[in-house]
């Protein structure tokens, strides 16, 4: 990446870290999309209907650019956390069309408006409610960046398969029997540090 437009390098962190959400849900069933992996419900295809309303907010809604989109989860009244998982009826081909729609609404945001554009927040309370579309796009692409993540390790989980892409793994080694010695010793590292303590 060599630019010296700012929209153009915000778009390309973002996008990137929209691909790498999306692949994780390469080759994977109904079930592990939905499953949830952790203690507190997270799971693949939870993280993108996430985002999704993460895009739409923050980079329609709040320069009154509303999408049109219909997003029951956020709606008044909506069972808490509804945004972080999609039931039996939301299909992978509608919560993954909706993300790339957000893409496309979020993108036309961010050409059409200067990046010192304020906005305000509908969630965020009043008085506190201004923001840039700077702003915006800087919290997007880390909020996105850190689900990607999540999803990174839900999906190390459950088959291996690890980094950015197919082609960017950015993993140090491909040899199975190098990672597992460099496992052992970071764990007689943790059981060592823990016996010092």
């Amino acid at each position: 990446m060599n630019t010296t437009d700012p929209k153009a390098d915000l778009h390309f962190y973002l996008q990137n870290a929209r691909d790498a959400l999306l692949w994780k849900l390469e080759g994977l069933s109904e079930y592990d999309i939905r499953r949830p992996r952790t203690p507190t419900g997270t799971n693949l295809l939870g993280l993108v209907k996430h985002t999704a309303g993460v895009e739409l907010g923050y980079l329609g809604d709040t320069f009154g650019r509303p999408s049109g989109e219909t997003l029951p989860w956020l709606e008044a009244g909506a069972e808490l956390n509804a945004d972080m998982w999609a039931t039996a009826e939301e299909s992978r081909e509608h919560i993954v069309g909706l993300y790339r729609r957000a893409w496309a609404h979020a993108d036309a945001t961010i050409d059409a408006l200067a990046l010192d554009t304020v906005g305000r927040v509908p969630w965020w309370p009043s008085g506190k409610d201004e923001v840039t579309l700077h702003h915006a796009v800087v919290r997007v692409v880390a909020d996105t960046h850190r689900h990607a993540g999540h999803a990174d390790i839900l999906r190390e989980l459950m088959d291996g398969s690890v980094g950015m892409n197919k082609t960017n793994d950015g993993m140090a080694s491909d040899d199975a029997e190098w990672w597992e010695e460099y496992r052992s010793r970071l764990e007689r590292a943790a059981q060592e540090a823990d016996r010092d303590a």
